[in-house]
Formats: structure tokens, C-alpha cells, sequence
């Protein structure tokens, strides 16, 4: 055996016995071993297939190389000479064999444990290609098995897809993050942690599914500078930005001296829908549960990447009132917008009601917007989203109000490390409003979904989401990370009056239909926009 490992043959039964039928199972040290009698001796293997776990003792034997076994279950082929999987994904575990007089042994020791989980995380990576999500679980339940660290199979995925992600950190790393802390909350529950890891690498896995490497810049810079950093990535700037950030990595700051400048990047502007924000927010919590200082360089690689990508909505007509809204931000004024007003208003009109309470606390501020934005989730026109009439800018859904309440647990954090920010926080929230305030109706009866204990009812939501039954890893995201940021706003700030508001949204939301394919709908603006270019 490799690295030293010693032999332990073992007499399995006697060579009359395995000739009488060709084949034979045994039951060896608790492993349950089909045996094959082939002109070149006898061939060993797990009888289970590696796929769904069928004997293989049922299968057939033989094929161009007179060592092929396969599963007639799902036509899986193994050669019991060469090791390989001809068909299908997982190893097939097989064993030395030898004949000795008149008696059959086999060698059933364990190969190294150092070996069987760099196999595990081998080919946890060779599952990605056609994404075998069952096979991702169950490589990586036998590394975990052999004594890996099961975070191994996160760390090897962030390593191996990074340079996969063409415009840098998508959804996978936030998602990660909530998955690992929802992880360390289940206890005793191995099929649960084990779901929480196997959703994280397989989101990463279909982010970058069959795609091709996006090589990251290699420029170095002599030392880091902040200020140059965001200039660096405002200027869309890769080789520069990445050179920076690389450079403040390697001078020790760790992810928690680079992010009040990724901050200050994402906030720059109303961008990427809020996402830049979540993900410098959520990169940070994800490095720290890795902790591991390769996975730390691919996240921050990722996130430069994406900051530098990140669309500019504040540039756009629809919200061109933002710009000149921070600019004249002067901190006078402190009387609060009405509720009513933050919940249907324009854009400019919120705006212009939020700078107007410049000068109050801005926790304050924050708690009254995020009620709006509770509120306007609340009563989100369904109609929208089962329309088919209406234009792309009118394409709306349940996760267009997801967004503004995980966005905004998202600036609260970094607003309480860089304080500087709250303009910029407070008025992308009211951007938020100001958009999808057409999509509500404020006459919508909400009573039902009224919440007791939203608390509790956090935490029941968070422990049902190992068995989420959604197949897009987009739409189980949104639900973890909703529900993970509105339990963490009413654990920091139970006193905020907006919980209440939040839980009954996330409850409505958890109960009703999220239209994922609009197949007419598509058909007609296709239909509309080819027509329009003449």
C-alpha cells in the first residue's frame, strides 16, 4: 500500500466456492466485497455502486478488456483493471486479490487517510463539469469520513473556481457565508451541516459551470494605498486595483483592513442593484470561517473583480436625481419622513425627503427607511410578476424587494465601521423605495401573515431551509440570506420598529408563488424590441 500502510489479507472463501458461480460476495471487517473470477485471476471491488448503491454483483462482467463491470441499474461502467470510471462519476472502491492454494484472500486494508480524502477532493472538483450534485454530497461525506476537515471541500472550491468567475464574486459567496454560520447553529445533525456545505460548493460549482479561466491580473504594487485602491477601481481599473489589494494583503491587513475601502468603492455609487454592498459585507464573513489565507486572496480577487464590473444605476436616468442628492448633503434638518410618503414617493421625491433629515441620528433614519422598505415588500402587487404585457424595466419580482432589506443590514454593518457612509447608505435605500414603489398595493389586507415572535419565527425559517426544495441556487440564496440578514437586525436592534413589518413580508413571501420562467412574456418583448429597431 502507498505511504507505508501495511497489508491485511484476509482468507475470503475458498477458490472451488468462487469458481462454482464466476462470482461471489463476502462479508469482510464489516465491508461487503463481490468478487469476480477472471482468466486473468480474481478481481475485487466494493459490491455497491458508487452512484445509488445497487449490488454489483447483479451486474454484468466482462466487455473489450474482459474487466468491465457494470451496474444495470444506471448502465455505470467500472474496469476493475485500470481503477478508472469508464460511465458515470464516482470511484469504484476496489482490492487486491490473489488466489493461494486453494483459498482466495483479499487485502481489505484502508488506504492512507491522507490519500483518500486528496481522492475525495479530486474528484469533489470532477463532479463540477456536468454538476453531480448528489455525487458533490457524497464526496464530500467521505472525506469527512476519512477526517478531513470538511471545510476543505469549500477552501479547494473557492480555489478552483475563482479565476472561473469572468466579472468577479457572484451570489455563492454571500450565500456561502450564511450557509457556514446556519452550519455552525446545527449541532448534532450531520445530514443538515452536511446539506450546508454541499449547497455552498455546489452554488460555486454552478456559477462556473463549463466555463473557461479568467486569469487575474499579476501586477504588483510596492505598498498599499486606500485611497489609490477605490480611485482604482471608480477608474474600472483591474491590473491596478488588484495590484493594490494585493499589496495590503501581503503587508498583513487582513480583510478587515481592506474593507472600508471596498466599502467606499461599493458606495460610491447606487450599484450593481445593492449587491457590491452585500458582497463586501458577506466576503468578509465567509474569509473568516474559511480562515485560510489562499481563500482570503481568491475572495478579495473576486470582489475587486466584481467592484471593478459592477454597473452604475445612479448614472441612469431613473435615478440621475442621486448624485446631485449627495453631493448638496449638508446634515441640517432632522424631522423624519412620513411612512406614506418614503413608501410611494419617486425617486427624487425620496430622496429629497430623506436629505431633508440629514441632521438626525442616522440609525434613526435607517430604522424609518427599512420600515418603509418592510412595508413595500409587504404589499407587493403580484399582478407584476405574472404580467406579460409590460416592458423590461416592468420585469419585477418577489427579489426586487428582497434586495433593499438585505441591503440595508448590509450598509448598517458597514456603516457602523465607516460612519462616513451613511449619506450614501441612506439614500441608496431611498433609491431602492423610490423604485419599486409603483409595485405595491398599499390596499393589500396583510393580516395574515402577521408574525408573533419574529425572532422565533427566524429561527424556524433558517432551520427548514436545509430542505429549501428549490432547484435554482439563486432562489434558495435569497431565501437564506433574507431571512439570515432580517434575524441578525433583530437580534443586534430588538428595539427597531420594524420587525414586526419584516417578519409578516418574509412570512408572505415564504407562502407565495415566485414566477421563476416567462416564457410569453419574453416572447413578446423580443417580439417588441426587434420591431422597434425598424
Amino acid at each position: 500500500m502507498k505511504d507505508g500502510s501495511e497489508a491485511n489479507w484476509v482468507d475470503a472463501m475458498p477458490l472451488a466456492t468462487l469458481e462454482e458461480r464466476g462470482r461471489k460476495i463476502v462479508k469482510l471487517d464489516g465491508k461487503q466485497i463481490v468478487l469476480f473470477r477472471t482468466a486473468d485471476g480474481v478481481k475485487a471491488c466494493n459490491n455497491r455502486c458508487p452512484h445509488e448503491g445497487f449490488p454489483l454483483v447483479e451486474g454484468d462482467f466482462g466487455g473489450g478488456n474482459g474487466c468491465t463491470l457494470t451496474c444495470n441499474w444506471h448502465n455505470w461502467k467500472f474496469d476493475l483493471e485500470s481503477g478508472e470510471t469508464l460511465v458515470g462519476g464516482d470511484k469504484l472502491r476496489r482490492y487486491p486479490a490473489r488466489i493461494e492454494g486453494d483459498r482466495v484472500l483479499v487485502d481489505i486494508a484502508d488506504p492512507p487517510a491522507a490519500e483518500t480524502i486528496a481522492a475525495s477532493l479530486d474528484n469533489l472538483i470532477d463532479s463540477f463539469d456536468r454538476h453531480e450534485y448528489d455525487r458533490m454530497a457524497r464526496e464530500i461525506a467521505r472525506l469527512e469520513k476519512a477526517g478531513g476537515d470538511p471545510l476543505d471541500a469549500l477552501r479547494r472550491t473557492v480555489s478552483e473556481t475563482a479565476a472561473k468567475h469572468e466579472f468577479g464574486t457572484t451570489h455563492a459567496v454571500p450565500a456561502s457565508a450564511d450557509w457556514l454560520a446556519l452550519r455552525e447553529r446545527l449541532e448534532g445533525d450531520e445530514a443538515e451541516r452536511l446539506a450546508c456545505l454541499v449547497e455552498s460548493v455546489g452554488h460555486f460549482a454552478w456559477d462556473t459551470r463549463r466555463e473557461q479561466d479568467y486569469d487575474f491580473p499579476t501586477d504588483k504594487a510596492d505598498e498599499f494605498d486606500g485611497a489609490a485602491l477605490v480611485e482604482a477601481i471608480e477608474a474600472e481599473d483591474e491590473p491596478r486595483a488588484q495590484a493594490l489589494a494585493r499589496a495590503g494583503l501581503d503587508a498583513g491587513l487582513g480583510y478587515e483592513g481592506l474593507r472600508p475601502y471596498l466599502a467606499q468603492a461599493a458606495l460610491a455609487h447606487y450599484a450593481d442593484f445593492g449587491h457590491s454592498a452585500i458582497y463586501v459585507y458577506k466576503t468578509g464573513y465567509l474569509a473568516e470561517r474559511l480562515n485560510d489565507a489562499e481563500s482570503l486572496a481568491h475572495l478579495v480577487r473576486l470582489l475587486v473583480r466584481a467592484l471593478i464590473y459592477q454597473t452604475r444605476e445612479d448614472l441612469i436616468p431613473e435615478f440621475k436625481a442621486y448624485g446631485p442628492t449627495l453631493a448638496a448633503w449638508d446634515g441640517a434638518g432632522e424631522a423624519l419622513p412620513e411612512l406614506e410618503a418614503l413608501q410611494k414617493g419617486s425617486v427624487a421625491g425620496i430622496l429629497k425627503l430623506i436629505a431633508g433629515a440629514a441632521g438626525a441620528d442616522p440609525l434613526v433614519l435607517y430604522d424609518r427607511l427599512m420600515e418603509a422598505c418592510a412595508g413595500q415588500m409587504l404589499h407587493f402587487d403580484l399582478h407584476w410578476q405574472h404580467q406579460t404585457g409590460g416592458t423590461v424595466s416592468q420585469n419585477v419580482n418577489w427579489l426586487d424587494f428582497t434586495h433593499m432589506l438585505t441591503f440595508g443590514n448590509a450598509v448598517r454593518k458597514l456603516c457602523a465601521e465607516t460612519p462616513d457612509l451613511w449619506p450614501a447608505a441612506l439614500l441608496q435605500i431611498g433609491c431602492f423605495l423610490g423604485r419599486n414603489s409603483t409595485y405595491v398595493d398599499a390596499e393589500l389586507d396583510v393580516s395574515t401573515w402577521t408574525v408573533a415572535e419574529p425572532p422565533s419565527f427566524y429561527c424556524e425559517t433558517l432551520f427548514g431551509l436545509t430542505d429549501h426544495g428549490q432547484f435554482e441556487f439563486i432562489v434558495a440564496c435569497h431565501l437564506l440570506k433574507l431571512t439570515t440578514a432580517l434575524e441578525e437586525e433583530c437580534l443586534d436592534r430588538p428595539q427597531a420598529p420594524w420587525h414586526g413589518a419584516a417578519a409578516a413580508a418574509l412570512n408572505r413571501f415564504l407562502n407565495s408563488p415566485l414566477k421563476r420562467k416567462h416564457a410569453l412574456r419574453t416572447a413578446k418583448q423580443a417580439l417588441g424590441f426587434v420591431v422597434a429597431e425598424g
